[in-house]
């Protein structure tokens, strides 16, 4: 149905919708036609040329959308009523935004360099992060947070079985299912992402923020040694991303040297390999370019 059909007739089908949301979510059963989706591929950075530079957004039904998102606010308010969410992660939740990330950042990094100090910062990447969340694994996380076992349920059935197409100038591919991830486009995905990385900061020591799947650690450089911390989190990184079927991205993840010139270098771990992280001078982070020469 059209979002401006379902406003119009918001009277008529009001409750014959509540009547559907009220015995999907008893039964645990969720209408197939909710489990399509259209994928609209949208150009993120690089060559429009390679697949991988496209981020696919799942165009789904609009009545799913509306019993997400009351699934949604309901949930939101119990985690934060009850305070489950770690206050590290500013993606997707009330009164926190990229504007919240980044003035922490930028405030953090400015009092060390105040100090006299230096700071390495590391941007962090992973391949693919939405589409790659394994369902299994996020049952188990789910129940961790004490949530009601029907919508733990209701949640599990809602990402098996799907399926999604993708379209491209009025062309369809052929239909293809689903076996792992959150739909991104989905009122639900974003939330269920959050939940899933919401015990990273955990395993890191150093500062760490993170808006979704965008995260970025950080650590004060007053000696060339004071980087074997920041190496430690990144390595307590990748055994975390082992474990929940996660992969860190090395072709994107960066490292900033702000307000130094020590040769500190860092490393991660792709399927066995060590790889040092590229440096950079400049980074876009949540839509600002930061440029380190500004802090020289």
């Amino acid at each position: 149905m059209h979002p401006l059909l379902l406003n119009r007739c918001a009277e008529v089908v009001a409750e014959p919708l509540a009547l559907i949301f009220q015995k999907s979510f008893d039964t645990g059963q969720v209408p197939a036609d909710w489990k399509s989706a259209n994928v609209a591929p949208i150009f993120k950075k690089g060559s429009r040329t390679e697949p991988g530079n496209y981020r696919p957004v799942s165009l789904t039904s609009v009545p799913s959308k509306i019993m997400e998102s009351i699934i949604r606010d309901d949930t939101l308010s119990f985690l934060e009523s009850s305070n489950k969410l770690n206050s590290y992660q500013h993606g997707f939740t009330r009164k926190r935004s990229c504007l919240t990330n980044l003035l922490e950042s930028l405030e953090a990094w400015t009092h060390a360099l105040d100090d006299g100090y230096g700071v390495d910062v590391i941007f962090l990447d992973y391949r693919k992060a939405f589409d790659s969340v394994p369902h299994k694994r996020l049952q188990e996380k789910l129940k961790l947070f004490g949530l009601n076992a029907k919508l733990v349920a209701w949640i599990t059935e809602f990402l098996k079985n799907r399926r999604m197409r993708v379209r491209v100038h009025g062309s369809f591919s052929n239909w293809a299912e689903v076996f792992s991830g959150v739909p991104q486009g989905s009122v639900l995905g974003p939330l269920l992402f959050l939940l899933f990385v919401n015990d990273l900061p955990s395993v890191i020591r150093s500062h760490i923020r993170m808006f979704a799947d965008d995260t970025k650690i950080w650590c004060t450089i007053k000696e060339e040694i004071d980087n074997i911390g920041l190496q430690q989190d990144l390595d307590s990184m990748d055994s975390w991303c082992h474990e929940w079927l996660l992969k860190l991205n090395p072709d994107k993840c960066k490292v900033m040297h702000i307000g130094h010139r020590m040769k500190t270098v860092y490393y991660v771990t792709e399927e066995g390999v060590t790889r040092q992280l590229d440096e950079t001078t400049d980074e876009k982070d949540l839509g600002i370019y930061l440029l380190t020469y500004l802090y020289l």
